[in-house]
């Protein structure tokens, strides 16, 4: 749980004030908010603003002592978020925020960091596919999270069938030795390790196809919003400044952290990771090119549920507007860089 830490000085020393405000702002000196942000997967590309921001010192600037759990496979950051064991988490898609509408946990999205979701699928580009929809008739690897998650999206909007899934391990071997194969895949990875050895992939961007998820999004518990909304926004604005300091600025501060927590990522990936956020604007592209980066909208929450709804994921009556707020976007924090020019 978040605890905010004080420290007072005694009445007889009430003139070292003028010296010590040389040295630190009142804010960060004073009142400093400790909390625990849980990222969905190790640390990656994908988690570069959030990473840049404790790099750079926006989360010391806005008074916050942040601490970033990375996640992992064996890693459930949405129930340590629900138990209360974090105080903010980041969930890869809109699925997760309705999830806990649905299921009645006061646990709410506060700002989306990727106005698109880098899911792919990805085939050899031997095979000629032009389109999405000319993967219908393919065995297609996916996970079980996958199942229950974007292939929805898929049924509904192409027609596929659970026919033609296939098992995935996380592992693109079976995708290498196979020249028919078909595998998800995140746009920021897998693509890169594929070309690496040998094969060329063609690769589909389901957000480029009409799939609505956010990604990135950030969450918290209804109770932190309620007891200390000013914590959430310096939070929600320090990750948005973060994240243009990764895009349009030097990203070696935040590679350098992740590296720390991730020993197999290198600079490698991590450019290429780089370059395919900024090629296909996956963090400000849309309503964020408008509203800043975070932007979250009704109408796009609604399309996705309408989807999802279409396939009974959810009932069509379910209020899924409780599973986000707007109240800490669409203020053009950070956007100052753009508006520079900053390249």
């Amino acid at each position: 749980m978040h605890r905010r830490r004080e420290r007072t000085l005694p009445f007889v020393v009430v003139f070292f004030l003028a010296a010590l405000s040389l040295f630190a702002s009142s804010d960060s000196s004073f009142a400093t908010d400790q909390i625990t942000f849980g990222t969905d997967w190790r640390a990656q590309a994908e988690h570069g603003g959030f990473y840049q921001a404790l790099a750079l010192g926006f989360y010391d600037d806005a008074g916050i002592d942040v601490t970033i759990r990375q996640g992992g496979p064996q890693v459930n950051h949405s129930q340590l978020l629900a138990a209360g064991r974090l105080d903010f988490g980041m969930s890869p898609n809109s699925f997760l925020p309705i999830n806990f509408a649905f299921q009645e946990i006061p646990v709410v999205a506060v700002a989306a960091m990727f106005q698109k979701d880098p899911a792919v699928l990805i085939a050899h580009a031997s095979r000629g596919h032009q389109t999405l929809s000319n993967l219908k008739t393919e065995k297609i690897m996916i996970s079980p999270e996958t199942r229950i998650g974007f292939w929805r999206f898929l049924k509904v909007r192409y027609g596929f069938t659970d026919n033609q899934i296939a098992p995935y391990t996380f592992n693109v071997a079976p995708f290498l030795a196979d020249a028919t194969s078909v595998q998800q895949g995140y746009l920021t990875s897998e693509p890169f390790v594929i070309d690496e050895a040998g094969i060329e992939p063609s690769v589909f961007l389901l957000a480029d196809s009409g799939y609505a998820s956010y990604a990135a999004v950030i969450q918290t518990s209804q109770r932190m919003i309620d007891s200390n909304p000013d914590l959430v926004q310096r939070f929600v604005d320090a990750s948005i400044r973060g994240w243009y300091s990764f895009l349009y600025t030097d990203p070696a501060p935040a590679y350098a952290l992740i590296k720390r927590d991730n020993a197999d990522m290198t600079d490698e990936l991590l450019n290429y990771g780089h370059e395919m956020l900024r090629r296909y604007g996956l963090v400000d592209s849309g309503d964020a090119a408008l509203n800043g980066i975070g932007i979250m909208t009704e109408a796009r929450w609604r399309a996705f549920f309408d989807v999802m709804a279409e396939d009974n994921v959810y009932p069509a009556d379910l209020d899924f507007t409780k599973a986000y707020t707007l109240r800490f976007i669409g203020k053009r924090v950070g956007m100052d860089a753009v508006l520079r020019g900053a390249d």
